[in-house]
């Protein structure tokens, strides 16, 4: 993995749940490496702060450099996809358009997997269903078909002023159902054709903390 290219607030159900209005441009930042965790990993739930929650989202993998990349053109640009589970702790967060680093870029709190699927496997990466299910029990569900922001205007987008390069992931934001999760959940987001991404919350003192 490259660039982590996340997107805030990208389902207009989602923006409501928070009380947040719907932007002009998309609401976009950074994640580093050590924020990723694969498959059946653990992430921490820090001691005190009062709201973490799992966030279900499609992850676009890029297969080939894309500058200045036009709508129509985007999709030739996708390698292929797979599932992305990106914890927020809202206790921190400073500003909706500055997400502050530790609520988004936290060692362990982005899990991708469990794999990676073609683009050419994924015959309408526009209509999928996502889900996600807190100890079995289903919390949250949506349809990529609602994304405020698609894939093609994305990469048109973001290639207007950067460079995507192969490698580079974009997560493309979650639906409304975010739930707190503490020690001892498992997470498991569903998205169709890609499979079941699980993981669990664990407390500091899994850690040595």
């Amino acid at each position: 993995m490259r660039t982590i290219i996340a997107l805030g607030l990208n389902y207009a159900d989602h923006a409501k749940e928070l009380a947040f209005n719907s932007q002009e441009e998309p609401l976009v930042f950074l994640k580093g490496p050590g924020s990723l965790l694969g498959h059946r990993g653990t992430t921490r739930r820090p001691a005190g702060v009062k709201f973490m929650h799992y966030e279900c989202e499609l992850a676009v993998v890029i297969g080939r450099p894309a500058k200045s990349v036009s709508r129509a053109a985007a999709m030739r640009h996708v390698a292929g996809y797979c599932i992305a589970n990106d914890y927020a702790i809202r206790d921190y967060l400073e500003n909706w358009y500055r997400p502050n680093l530790r609520v988004k870029n936290r060692d362990g709190g982005t899990v991708l997997g469990p794999w990676f699927v073609d683009a050419s496997d994924v015959p309408d990466p526009a209509n999928l269903e996502l889900r996600t299910f807190l100890n079995g029990e289903l919390t949250q569900q949506g349809n990529t078909r609602d994304l405020i922001f698609d894939i093609p205007c994305l990469i048109e987008y973001l290639s207007a002023f950067m460079t995507l390069a192969p490698g580079d992931v974009i997560l493309t934001g979650t639906p409304e159902g975010v739930a707190n999760v503490m020690p001892g959940d498992e997470i498991a987001c569903e998205i169709d054709g890609l499979g079941r991404l699980v993981n669990t919350i664990v407390a500091d003192e899994s850690f040595g903390r």
